[in-house]
């Protein structure tokens, strides 16, 4: 079935889909809309993330509506409020040319007083997260007891999240003769174990099970050092001017700090993370949504949920242990039949887990080289030569305005000019004049001979007293001195004077801080992971070796 016509869809619904431009059914749409459509019955639906769940539910939920019954016919439950805003707006814009008929989302984060109100006029579909919905069921609000289908979406989720005892609860106040519908990625056991007890002869579909990935998705790795990874995200940032993207990270910690790295370098980026609060959350979702941030940063938690059909790129600031959490990430771009990359910033210690991820998924990542800053100016410079040759010339310059830049510009040749206009550009640049290539090979380096022990030792004082600290990072993980300092003081925001000896060691390392930033750096580095392991920064209780006085 190569369009949506031969469904066996409704007219109304057809003359929706066309005007949101939906032209070819997904493979779940194929499959699920005709047996959902045809009459009463459990059903699963096994499908990824971002392969049109939403319509091949919903759109057979709204043929099923009985438009002049005012009850409520078919409740979604939802693991986030994201998600339930989301399938409301869709199905919203499915029943477009059905006007009777009424959704009304209930989540928590939102003023429960007016979803109450909204639920006491005629109601046919709910779309809630789990606990708002008990809150509104204990609440006597809403009435569930002529419902004829329940959709589960995103069942896999909703159990991680521990919404097990909140389904059952939901459930047991839904009549034995319904519908029950289940969409989810993966089939754990405790999905299984609803299959089980909610449902009789479900009617059973599988698209793109076992972690199979969008095949509009091009993988790669950047195999860098891993106190490079920060600069790696600028320079993709500077060399995708369209970027669209969304930078996971595995702890809160780390998305605030990526976050506030970048604004105070001047890229536009926000956070999302555990603490928002929901306001907050809304804020930081519109502003990537309407693409007035580049980037957002998140945790694998915080992300659940999102949907944004137009995510150019997925970057993981640390490649998953999981191929789940890398199916699930990746699954945020190309959508809606977009292209997308996946982008892993991976080290030499990575390297095993590419070759895992590859096998497992059946994909092939290709090595990015990350271009220099220099390199990054150069193209720049060159777009903007030829976006200042492109310009149509304004037929409204005045004879005045032409005189007065004449004078401006007497004395000057056109070498000079272009050498002064070129000057002025660079300066708006974020990236530096630097042609440093954080690029490393597949193989360590070996070490040139250099200064001897004695010399690479010598003490560097600070200003004033001093602390010294430990850091789980050493000579194993291939960074030196000068790597380790550019990490430290972009993690703690301070300046090279304010560290004072770095030790290296293998596994280890002890650096001195000012005294007056001891505490700034004790905070810093919590939670942080490197290279998949959390990384430790604390004071040195002596039990370190040192090797000057």
């Amino acid at each position: 079935m190569s369009n949506f016509s031969q469904l066996g869809l409704s007219s109304s619904l057809l003359d929706a889909l066309q005007d949101l431009d939906f032209k070819t059914p997904s493979e779940i749409q194929r499959k699920a809309i005709p047996i959902l459509t045809d009459g009463p019955c459990d059903f699963i639906g096994l499908a990824q993330t971002g392969t049109g769940k939403t319509a091949a539910f919903g759109l057979p939920l709204l043929e099923s509506l009985d438009i002049e019954n005012p009850s409520t016919q078919a409740l979604i439950l939802s693991p986030t409020r994201e998600l339930a805003q989301q399938t409301a707006k869709g199905l919203q814009s499915f029943a477009k040319f059905l006007p009777k008929i009424r959704i009304q989302a209930v989540y928590g984060g939102a003023a429960i007083t007016e979803q109450i109100r909204g639920l006491k006029k005629e109601t046919h579909v709910i779309v809630a997260t789990p606990g708002r919905l008990i809150d509104l069921i204990k609440r006597k609000s809403v009435k569930l007891n002529n419902i004829e289908k329940v959709v589960l979406d995103e069942a896999d989720e909703m159990l991680n999240m521990g919404f097990k005892e909140d389904l059952n609860k939901i459930l047991a106040f839904t009549p034995q003769e319904k519908s029950t519908w289940l969409f989810s990625a993966t089939m754990p056991p405790a999905i299984k174990s609803i299959v089980h007890e909610y449902m009789q002869d479900p009617v059973e579909v599988s698209v793109n099970t076992g972690n199979v990935v969008n095949e509009n998705i091009e993988h790669r790795y950047a195999l860098i050092k891993a106190s490079d990874k920060t600069e790696a995200i600028k320079r993709i940032m500077d060399t995708e001017e369209e970027m669209h993207g969304i930078i996971f990270c595995r702890t809160k910690r780390e998305t605030k700090a990526l976050a506030e790295t970048l604004n105070n370098d001047g890229y536009s980026a926000d956070a999302l993370h555990g603490d928002l609060t929901q306001r907050n959350r809304d804020t930081v979702m519109k502003s990537f949504k309407s693409k007035r941030i580049k980037v957002l940063i998140a945790t694998d938690v915080a992300a659940r949920g999102i949907d944004v059909n137009d995510v150019t790129h997925v970057i993981h600031h640390t490649l998953p242990d999981d191929n789940e959490f890398y199916t699930h990430r990746s699954g945020r771009t190309a959508r809606a039949g977009k292209k997308g990359v996946s982008l892993g910033l991976a080290t030499r210690n990575d390297l095993k887990k590419v070759k895992f991820l590859e096998k497992a998924l059946k994909i092939r990542m290709e090595k990015q080289l990350l271009p220099t800053p220099l390199e990054i100016q150069s193209n720049r410079v060159t777009q903007w030569a030829k976006d200042i040759v492109n310009t149509e010339i304004a037929r409204d310059i005045s004879d005045e305005q032409w005189q007065q830049v004449q004078e401006a510009f007497v004395g000057i040749d056109k070498n000079e000019l272009l050498s002064r206009l070129i000057s002025k550009e660079l300066k708006s640049m974020n990236s530096v004049a630097s042609n440093e290539d954080i690029n490393i090979s597949e193989k360590k380096e070996t070490k040139k001979p250099g200064k001897s022990t004695k010399e690479r030792e010598k003490v560097k004082k600070v200003n004033g007293a001093s602390e010294r600290f430990f850091i789980n990072v050493g000579s194993i993980d291939n960074v030196n001195k000068r790597e380790l300092l550019q990490f430290i003081c972009e993690q703690a925001r301070l300046k090279t004077e304010s560290i004072g000896n770095i030790s290296l060691q293998k596994k280890c390392a002890y650096f001195d801080v000012e005294k007056k930033y001891a505490k700034a750096v004790a905070n810093k580095f919590k939670g942080i992971s490197l290279d998949g392991r959390q990384l430790r920064v604390n004071r040195d209780d002596g039990g370190g070796r040192r090797r000057y006085n």
